[in-house]
């Protein structure tokens, strides 16, 4: 997208956020390798109001009313375009809900031409889900309204990390230095990638364990350690954080079989017990319950599968929150 980064800033006095111009916001999100930490930091905070506004009776805001939110999602999805459709409506924003399938793209249109169309058609914000890695880059170099990366094949999922990170913070505070070890199919996952590169921007100590098959095999720079042993590596882990075998990217042929990654990647009860006291465990979902996890460690009270998802809401509001106030010309007030 054109126009660079804009400065928000907002307070809350009696009910009403002010945005001003004071602190960075970029233009799109599309990754976490190059996000600027007062931002992150900004919408942690955003997610945490909006928390409180979710816990209403009526948890609904106008602070996007008159804004369209399109939502295109290019591969299947149930967490991530609900949780985005949701946020969009609990903002009082309009949605768009755009599927491929049946639209014009299967009728041979450019995934170009199809993101100028939502715009035409009102569009202020684009969230976009695409199989293709780079794919919302080069949406955001075309279009003039801010871009959300929902995922892109196997580059990058920034909502998920920030939804991950506001999680984590909310166990542990925001002063730890905490040691996360990322487990599984690392090399198909873009949540992997996303989340290593945020995390060790906030100075945690990031490991990511798997099968050699599933690592990246281009990992020079990856801020992390590797290990192909959980169990060396669990005795050491604040936060356990579960990755799904990624059958349709081709994982099952990396792995003898789910029953032998399950033995030796995945976590039973004996494992969740190993953990250090406090430690926590997390999965991005969906599940695959009895490959990666068992039924059993999902019911402990350190899992924090449900409470990310509810987090996902609450952080993707701020997203979207931040990113069509934050390119208004003027100040805005929204009461909430």
């Amino acid at each position: 997208m054109s126009g660079g980064n804009r400065v928000v800033e907002s307070g809350d006095e009696g009910g009403v956020v002010t945005v001003s111009h004071k602190s960075v916001v970029p233009s799109d999100l599309l990754s976490t390798e190059d996000i600027e930490t007062s931002f992150v930091e900004r919408i942690l905070r955003e997610a945490a109001s909006f928390e409180e506004v979710l816990a209403r009776p009526v948890p609904v805001v106008p602070v996007l009313r008159g804004v369209t939110v399109a939502v295109a999602f290019f591969e299947p999805s149930t967490r991530t375009r609900i949780s985005f459709e949701l946020a969009a409506r609990r903002l009082s924003a309009d949605v768009i809900s755009f599927a491929a399938a049946g639209s014009a793209v299967s009728k041979g249109e450019s995934l170009i031409d199809t993101a100028l169309t939502l715009t035409a058609i009102g569009a202020d914000c684009l969230v976009i889900r695409h199989p293709c890695s780079g794919a919302p880059e080069r949406i955001a170099e075309v279009l003039d309204v801010p871009v959300v990366n929902a995922g892109d094949g196997c580059h990058q999922h920034p909502t998920q990390a920030l939804t991950d990170l506001y999680t984590i913070r909310k166990r542990w505070g925001g002063n730890e230095r905490l040691r996360v070890t990322i487990v599984g199919d690392i090399q198909h996952s873009r949540v992997a990638r996303s989340a290593v590169w945020l995390f060790s921007r906030f100075g945690f100590e990031v490991t990511c364990v798997g099968p050699p098959a599933l690592l990246p095999r281009y990992a020079e720079g990856w801020p992390c350690a590797f290990s192909h042993s959980l169990d060396d590596v669990i005795p050491n882990t604040d936060v356990l954080m579960l990755l799904r075998l990624q059958l349709e990217r081709g994982a099952g042929g990396a792995i003898g079989s789910e029953e032998e990654y399950r033995q030796f990647f995945g976590v039973d009860l004996a494992r969740a017990k190993a953990l250090p006291e406090g430690a926590v465990i997390m999965h991005p979902g969906p599940v695959n319950r009895g490959v990666e996890v068992d039924p059993d460690v999902l019911a402990l009270d350190n899992c924090l599968v449900n409470e990310q998802v509810a987090s996902g809401l609450a952080v993707r509001m701020a997203v979207l929150y931040l990113l069509t106030v934050g390119s208004r010309e003027e100040p805005a007030d929204a009461r909430i």
